[in-house]
């Protein structure tokens, strides 16, 4: 894989920050947009924009085919069953939020369980807090151990007659613990208990195959897999989607609307209500260009070297304390610089052009687990190479000088 040719994909390297050319290593927050995706996005609102399933002139018309290309092109990269199981929200965190609230409607009742893990981010606990809170459920947290990794039998205690869901993060943006959720819906299936995946950290960084998961639902954002804001998606098996009521009333949603009754439009419209993202989801396909010509094996393959590269060096470095060593890692890289606040790493690194995150990265449960108030977190893209792992060191060996650490 040509690295160098990737890198230069991507018009925001050619910029300084700090004057210093950007090293840019948060890209589980967010990740950076090659011009191929730029350009679709400039194009589409140039040349094409309309909105999608309403009209029937040349634009409406071109717009929907072109929005459900994007549907098919979804459903082959996450290998799903049909196209009518991709559902276009506006993130994550909605896709997550749809599962919660109609399924809770439909099966939640009270004294009924739901499973969580310390790992979760918050976009998967809150929603399900929501139930615990309107139908008086109850929320169990499957623990972790010191390494970062699940205590699969301690999560197999945790169910009962009683649990009606567990969800579950696939890759953990903390820890970058790879969560063997197959193993997990395994297990849950045994007891006929659907599993929703948390699939925001994994869709970018590793193969995912929701059929042979056999997950019930899974969830990603397209900002994170090299595309727009604005797109999240939502796999869900037929079944579910069929069975479950809409999540939002309004235009495009129903097939028949009467003073007395209103009947809902077939798979996938039943739960895409009002204006979608159209430019967004147009354009998302074109990220998903991006990753298969690339190939996601050797994206995966170039990321794990570059953090066995990035946590070799690190873990050479007086007083810095890597979070969490788990058995499957993907490239999110946790860490405190002894007696040094992360928000202050964070600061002096920026001063070198070096981007990270710090804080409790919206996993605060997994903070207070590990007796921790917030960390900094450097995190793989398929841009970065070891001459920018080289550069984050030097930062950090900086920051130590700076507090006048040995």
């Amino acid at each position: 894989m040509d690295i160098k040719n990737i890198k230069s994909q991507f018009p925001i390297f050619s910029k300084k920050i700090n004057n210093k050319p950007l090293i840019y290593l948060d890209s589980s927050n967010s990740s950076q947009k090659p011009l191929s995706v730029i350009n679709r996005l400039n194009d589409f609102y140039s040349n094409e924009f309309s909105n999608i399933g309403r009209s029937i002139h040349t634009l409406a018309v071109n717009a929907t085919n072109k929005f459900d290309e994007t549907r098919i092109s979804v459903k082959n990269f996450i290998n799903a069953k049909s196209k009518e199981e991709i559902i276009f929200t506006k993130n994550a965190t909605e896709a997550i939020n749809l599962v919660a609230s109609t399924f809770g409607q439909q099966n939640i009742r009270e004294g009924d369980e739901i499973i969580v893990t310390e790992l979760e981010h918050h976009s998967n606990y809150v929603p399900w807090h929501f139930l615990r809170n309107n139908k008086k459920a109850l929320i169990k947290f499957a623990p972790i151990n010191d390494d970062g990794d699940i205590i699969i039998d301690k999560l197999k205690e945790l169910i009962t007659s009683k649990t009606k869901i567990i969800a579950v993060t696939h890759l953990s943006n903390v820890t970058g613990t790879i969560v063997p959720v197959k193993e997990i819906i395994e297990m849950a299936h045994k007891k006929n208990i659907p599993v929703l995946v948390d699939g925001c950290q994994s869709a970018p960084h590793i193969k995912v195959d929701v059929t042979d998961l056999d997950c019930d639902f899974y969830a990603f954002s397209g900002h994170k897999v090299y595309g727009p804001t604005g797109v999240g998606i939502l796999y869900a098996k037929k079944k579910w989607l069929e069975k479950l009521p809409p999540y939002i009333g309004g235009g495009a949603m129903i097939s028949e609307v009467k003073k007395d009754k209103v009947l809902y439009a077939p798979l996938p419209e039943k739960y895409e209500a009002g204006t979608m993202p159209t430019a967004e989801v147009i354009t998302f396909n074109e990220s998903i260009k991006f990753l298969e010509s690339i190939g996601m094996d050797n994206l995966m393959k170039h990321e794990k070297e570059i953090t066995n590269y990035a946590l070799e060096k690190l873990k050479k470095i007086n007083s810095v304390k890597i979070i969490g060593n788990p058995k499957n890692k993907a490239g999110v890289i946790s860490f405190l610089i002894k007696d040094v606040h992360p928000h202050d790493i964070a600061t002096i690194l920026d001063e070198y052009g070096v981007a990270i995150r710090a804080g409790h990265h919206c996993c605060q449960i997994f903070h207070e687990k590990m007796k921790l108030s917030a960390t900094a977190r450097a995190s793989i893209g398929v841009y970065n190479t070891k001459e920018d792992i080289d550069i984050l060191v030097q930062a950090v060996e900086n920051c130590r000088k700076v507090f006048n650490l040995k």
